[in-house]
C-alpha cells in the first residue's frame, strides 16, 4: 500500500510471540492512540478467557467471535488494533485489513518464539498439546502466505528492542 498521508489505524499482524501486544502498548502510547488487543476485546466480549471459548465453543465460534470484534474494533480512528494470531485466517479479516489499516507484520524465528512464549503465563490454545516448536512452524507454513498478502510491512522483532521496532513502525507508516 502506497500511502500519501498517514494512517489512522495501524494493526499488527503475526504469530503468537511476535510481539503483537508489546508493540501495540508501546506505539499506542508514543501515538497518544487508543490500543484495541483483539484478545483482550474477544475475552470482554464473551465474558471468559480465550481457552474456554476453545473448549465451549470451538476454534470456529472462537474465530467468529473474533471477526465480529475486529470489525468494531477497524471502524474507530486513531488505534493500534493488535490482532490475534490467527485473524487472518478469514478472508473477510483480511480485506478488513487490508481497507482499513496499515498493516504491519511482525515476525521472529520459531525459537525466539517458543523462548518468548514460555515466559509469558496466559494459555495459547493452539499450543497446548505437543511439540510447540512444531506447532509453530505448522501454523506459520499456514499463515505467513496469508500474513504477506495482507502486510503493508514486514518486519522481524528478533534482536530488535521494542523502541527500535516502533521507531521502525512509525518511519514506516509517515507517522
Amino acid at each position: 500500500m502506497n500511502r500519501q498521508s498517514p494512517p489512522n489505524i495501524i494493526a499488527l499482524i503475526g504469530l503468537s510471540g511476535t510481539g503483537k501486544s508489546s508493540v501495540g502498548r508501546e506505539l499506542a502510547a508514543r501515538l497518544g492512540w487508543e490500543l484495541a488487543d483483539i484478545d483482550v476485546l474477544i475475552e470482554q466480549a464473551a465474558g471468559c478467557q480465550i481457552p474456554q471459548i476453545f473448549a465451549e465453543q470451538g476454534e470456529e465460534g472462537f474465530r467468529e467471535l473474533e471477526s465480529m470484534v475486529l470489525r468494531q474494533a477497524l471502524a474507530q480512528p486513531s488505534r493500534i488494533v493488535a490482532t490475534g494470531g490467527g485473524a487472518i485466517l478469514r478472508p473477510e479479516n483480511r480485506v478488513l485489513l487490508r481497507q482499513h489499516a496499515f498493516v504491519i507484520w511482525l515476525d521472529a524465528p520459531t525459537p525466539t518464539l517458543v523462548d518468548r512464549l514460555r515466559t509469558h503465563d496466559e494459555q495459547r490454545p493452539l499450543l497446548t498439546t505437543g511439540d510447540p516448536a512444531a506447532r509453530l512452524e505448522a501454523l506459520r507454513t499456514i499463515r505467513a502466505p496469508l500474513y504477506a498478502e495482507t502486510a503493508d510491512l514486514m518486519l522481524s522483532t528478533a534482536g530488535f528492542s521494542l523502541m527500535q521496532i516502533v521507531t521502525s513502525i512509525l518511519d514506516a507508516s509517515h507517522m
